[in-house]
């Protein structure tokens, strides 16, 4: 299974699937808002089950349908697969507007030594169906919008943290750092940034800009994706890079923007 990983209303991680059809019903019809937090769940070394909440900022039911995947990165690109190593609890929510459910992430085994294990939660709105009355009228093209949610989790071994712990300290806790390189590649006959992860956690890549010639180009807006350890991903370049070139953005939400090596 392959989805793309992105985006938020949520802030960063919301991705939209509208569908467009034929229907027995006017003009749009608006999907449900949902609210979720936090957007960067964990489970740390130890730590068995974790909570998601759901919130229905709408003004309709929200049926929604939440499935946990195993995230993996290869070929550069965002892979998917089912698995049973985490579980969502309850797999199917009904929540009436102004109403929260809440959705336990429950680990059944246990997580490798030293190791990152990453995953999606993905959150599918389920459309209701269109009523008699709408049946019954005169059919006309219409859109229908589906939300689609996807949050990314990351869980812990033993010996391996990611994130600071309750005191603010760092120090020696395990807390996972990525080692990040970068190149450029041609795909194509068009440049490409090639970023390399060869930390044992992941990066979250955001404010990335390519400082080349006394210039600052983004590579793009606000959340750039993910790097996965020791994955590799690509995206396009705003120019053919020198030596010269410097590539700095903030990794996993760090305040100030890094330089990135370059090299292999």
């Amino acid at each position: 299974m392959n989805l793309s990983a992105g985006g938020l209303r949520l802030s960063y991680y919301t991705l939209l699937v509208c569908g467009v059809s034929l229907l027995c019903s006017a003009p749009l019809q608006a999907a449900t808002s949902v609210l979720i937090w936090p957007i960067d769940p964990v489970l740390e070394a130890g730590q068995k089950a974790g909570a998601l909440w759901l919130e229905n900022r709408g003004d309709a039911p929200a049926n929604l349908q939440v499935r946990v995947f195993a995230w993996r990165q290869g070929e550069f690109d965002d892979q998917y697969q089912a698995q049973r190593e985490v579980i969502g609890s309850p797999p199917v929510a009904n929540i009436a507007p102004g109403q929260k459910q809440l959705i336990r992430l429950t680990r059944t085994g246990t997580s490798p030594v030293g190791q990152e294990q990453a995953y999606r939660i993905i959150i599918d709105e389920i459309p209701p169906a269109l009523s008699a009355a709408n049946n019954a009228d005169k059919p006309q093209a219409a859109i229908r919008f589906q939300m689609r949610y996807s949050v990314p989790l990351f869980v812990y071994g033993e010996g391996l943290r990611g994130k600071v712990d309750a005191s603010g300290q760092s120090g020696d806790n395990g807390v996972g750092k990525p080692a990040l390189s970068w190149r450029q590649v041609s795909v194509q006959g068009k440049p490409y940034v090639e970023i390399r992860n060869r930390g044992p956690v992941h990066a979250r890549l955001t404010d990335v800009v390519v400082q080349q010639g006394g210039q600052s180009r983004p590579l793009v807006d606000g959340l750039l994706g993910y790097v996965l350890p020791g994955a590799s991903m690509r995206w396009p370049a705003p120019q053919t890079l020198t030596a010269a070139s410097v590539l700095k953005g903030r990794v996993n939400g760090q305040e100030s923007a890094q330089a990135l090596n370059q090299g292999q």
